[in-house]
């Protein structure tokens, strides 16, 4: 049964009076920064080195974010890092293992042409703070289902890397995987070993919605004409209702206007049916918290009500911020936006804006058993306190009936929140959040 949005007789909340509840940190595994994986035996040799095509390059314009500084790890690498957790799956895998996806490399089109495209499968023991991965698995075009030109294309295998699409989110319906990505941006459909099946233009009211990175746009191109949607600023969410009967794509970031100005404080959330392959002409709009500037995951919790991970782009801890540029021993940027916020899609107010009702901090966590596995660079450490404290905040899933998990992006080897000088981790936290998740 499909989702319907009915009108609320009352306006969705103030951003600004976010009523902020508490969580508790119960859990806290992770995988290391440098771990790799092994390319398919049938992968084009080229894959085995990964990063190739960042040498030389100014890391602050590969991706755009802050405190680009040393993270005792160097491209190119030996193998494909299993780097960049991006979005979990509504539902889990048969044996109860977290579906997640993998982001596209190194940051854009031009420096991952040897970083292939997958998703896996994992098992967070928060007893002994270690990751499982159980498998990974490759997204691949043997049958030409990609409507443009692929890095691998003069191969058999025809496996896609970060040249040719840019994966954030990911839902599982049956049999099918279905992917939203950023470049187009796109819905993609693949089999259950990642055989790609589809690939679905974004639509909104009867035209397609492009980014700069679009297959099809050539310089000049201009924005609010050629392309609306900002560069990294596609389907950062993907969620799915729970009878599975519609997938929900929520742009990442606000969409410019014909003038080529940005609509509003607000993102897009677009209805698409995973049975006819079509989208169906609905939408709502998520309004931003106050200094967010981009989401991270999107995923359901019950029949109408959904989780959305709202971030600003700094990272690190706030109590070490930089007085000077370039100064060294603290944060250019420190994190101060990092939130999960609970929205009830049952409630649209009369300017189509979906209905806010909660929210947890994620920078101000409480710890009282002291359960973090990972040391934090701050100026002095807080008692009974544990922050999450990194640029791209990306997966998040419920998790029994007062519980979720939270994952982050750690961008290898961009991205230093945790700790000054050390390449992020891939996270993953549990906590108890019963106030968010009560009816």
């Amino acid at each position: 049964m499909r989702l319907t949005l009915t009108i609320a007789l009352c306006a969705a909340l103030p951003v600004t009076a976010q009523d902020v509840v508490p969580s508790t940190l119960v859990g806290h595994a992770f995988l290391p920064a440098n771990t790799m994986s092994t390319p398919p035996a049938d992968a084009p040799r080229d894959a085995w080195v990964s990063g190739k095509f960042t040498a030389g390059a100014d890391l602050r314009q590969m991706r755009p974010m802050q405190n680009m500084r040393d993270t005792g790890l160097a491209l190119p690498f030996i193998g494909q890092p299993f780097q960049g957790i991006s979005g979990y799956a509504f539902n889990r895998a048969e044996d109860d293992s977290i579906i997640a996806l993998i982001d596209n490399g190194f940051g854009n089109k031009q420096n991952s042409p040897d970083a292939l495209l997958s998703f896996t499968r994992l098992t967070p023991d928060f007893e002994t703070g270690a990751a499982t991965i159980h498998e990974r698995i490759y997204l691949h075009d043997p049958d030409f289902t990609v409507p443009f030109k692929i890095a691998y294309e003069g191969t058999d295998s025809r496996y896609l890397t970060g040249a040719d699409f840019d994966p954030e989110s990911i839902q599982v319906v049956g049999d099918t995987v279905w992917i939203g990505e950023e470049f187009g941006p796109y819905l993609i459909s693949a089999t259950l070993d990642g055989r790609l099946t589809g690939v679905y233009p974004t639509m909104l009211d009867g035209a397609e919605l492009r980014s700069p990175d679009h297959p099809a746009l050539r310089i000049p191109a201009s924005r609010g004409k050629d392309w609306v949607v900002p560069r990294s600023g596609g389907y950062e969410g993907l969620a799915l209702t729970p009878d599975q009967s519609t997938l929900w794509g929520m742009l990442e970031k606000p969409i410019f206007g014909t003038d080529g100005e940005t609509e509003g404080d607000f993102l897009r959330v677009l209805a698409f049916d995973p049975v006819t392959a079509e989208w169906t002409g609905e939408s709502f709009k998520f309004a931003l918290t106050e200094g967010a500037v981009a989401v991270g995951d999107f995923n359901f919790i019950d029949v109408t009500r959904a989780l959305v991970i709202e971030r600003d782009g700094g990272q690190g801890d706030p109590s070490l911020p930089c007085q000077t540029e370039g100064a060294e021993g603290c944060f250019e940027e420190p994190a101060q936006v990092k939130r999960i916020t609970l929205i009830d899609t049952s409630q649209i107010d009369a300017d189509g804006f979906v209905a806010r009702l909660k929210q947890i901090d994620l920078m101000d966590i409480d710890d009282p058993d002291g359960l973090s596995h990972l040391e934090t660079s701050m100026a002095t450490p807080v008692a009974g306190k544990f922050t999450f404290p990194f640029v791209t905040i990306e997966s998040v899933i419920r998790d029994g009936d007062e519980h979720i998990i939270v994952g982050n992006d750690n961008n290898l080897p961009f991205s230093i929140g945790r700790r000054l000088g050390a390449a992020d981790n891939n996270e993953m936290i549990r906590l108890h959040v019963p106030e968010l998740l009560a009816d």
